[in-house]
């Protein structure tokens, strides 16, 4: 086995961090649309009580502030995927900068449906919040739990 001098080692990582990734799978995507199943059944837990404690325009408003975090995760993943595929330089640009654009996207979307139309904004706001927690929250224990066994690309 031969040994690299740090001169040739560090030429690999130099081409590889300005190379595609060699994964083919959009892992990122995958992960973000699992995850978002779960606003299936953590929706109606999050509406069911902000309709509880706000009434119903506080369950409109909290299923709006759901459905944008659900589109926020899906717009996360899909972009993450197709940074992956031009280098690992633009990937760690799409996941730094990216997260401050989308948390950007976020506010600036439920700042539109505010200002279009009356809707409970402190139930939208926690209901948002809420969701992006709970939703990465979950994410997290499943992928400490071993459940994304098949999106494992380092086989």
């Amino acid at each position: 086995m031969k040994t690299m001098t740090p001169e040739e080692d560090q030429l690999t990582i130099d081409e590889a961090y300005n190379k595609p990734s060699v994964v083919d799978t959009a892992i990122e995507a995958k992960i973000a649309r699992k995850m978002v199943l779960r606003v299936w059944w953590l929706g109606p837990i999050i509406v069911g009580a902000a309709w509880a404690l706000r009434g119903v325009d506080g369950a409109v408003a909290a299923a709006v502030g759901v459905a944008i975090v659900a589109v926020n995760f899906l717009v996360a993943g899909e972009l993450l995927s197709r940074a992956a595929r031009v280098s690992l330089k633009v990937y760690h640009a799409a996941a730094l900068l990216g997260f401050f654009v989308r948390l950007g996207f976020i506010t600036l979307s439920m700042l539109i449906v505010a200002s279009l139309v009356e809707i409970d904004r402190p139930a939208m706001g926690v209901a948002a919040v809420v969701a992006y927690m709970a939703l990465l929250t979950l994410e997290a224990w499943a992928l400490m739990n071993g459940e994304r066994r098949e999106l494992e690309w380092s086989r």
